[in-house]
């Protein structure tokens, strides 16, 4: 049965003028380190040069695949909720997001579904062979392919938090559901390089 492994990673922890740090590359690289046990097909990020670094720095350890940009990946709200959906905890986040940018945010989204989750289609030869791809974008973008993956409602994007370089990785199979393998994985990282990015609050 032929498999779309998506590896989906959030950049490596960013400066206030969003390029990445010295943390955020030592990150990058060992989620390269780890990855590099993988048969990877590619490796795509967003055009933002905070993901764009992560993905260079990740890359090293994956010689010969190639590295591409895929502005389906840049960092967006995918969907912004009414206010019946919206939790307590969101309210007021969302003011000043008109219909237009709204509706922009859900087309990029949408694109972002169409070109990544779904199995992979026929090579030039009418081979069908399994794919796996990295991509290297940012939190919001990784709540809605999950999101997506278990056919959630939309407004579940939100709170599905994703710490720097923190790995989810989900599958897709002809007529199956994708399976969500694994998400916000941080073993490739020691204990003071994990939860960058990620809410105070909710860090464990």
């Amino acid at each position: 049965m032929t498999t779309r492994h998506l590896y989906l990673a959030r950049h490596g922890a960013a400066d206030a003028f969003g390029e990445l740090t010295g943390v955020g590359r030592r990150q990058a690289g060992l989620l390269g380190e780890r990855l590099a046990g993988v048969p990877v097909d590619a490796v795509w990020h967003s055009p933002l040069p905070r993901a764009t670094a992560s993905a260079y720095e990740l890359a090293r350890h994956l010689p010969d695949v190639p590295v591409a940009e895929a502005p389906e990946l840049i960092d967006h709200v995918p969907y912004v909720p009414s206010a019946a959906e919206t939790p307590p905890s969101w309210a007021g986040f969302f003011d000043g997001y008109d219909a237009a940018e709204a509706a922009s945010g859900h087309r990029l989204a949408e694109a972002l579904v169409a070109r990544f989750a779904k199995v992979p289609g026929p090579t030039r030869e009418g081979n069908r062979t399994d794919t796996h791809d990295v991509l290297v974008t940012h939190a919001y973008p990784i709540a809605w392919l999950l999101r997506h993956a278990l056919d959630a409602p939309p407004s579940r994007w939100l709170g599905l938090n994703s710490a720097n370089t923190a790995l989810t990785v989900i599958e897709y199979r002809d007529g199956l559901p994708p399976t969500v393998v694994m998400f916000n994985d941080m073993s490739h990282l020691p204990p003071d390089l994990r939860w960058t990015g990620f809410p105070g609050g909710l860090r464990p």
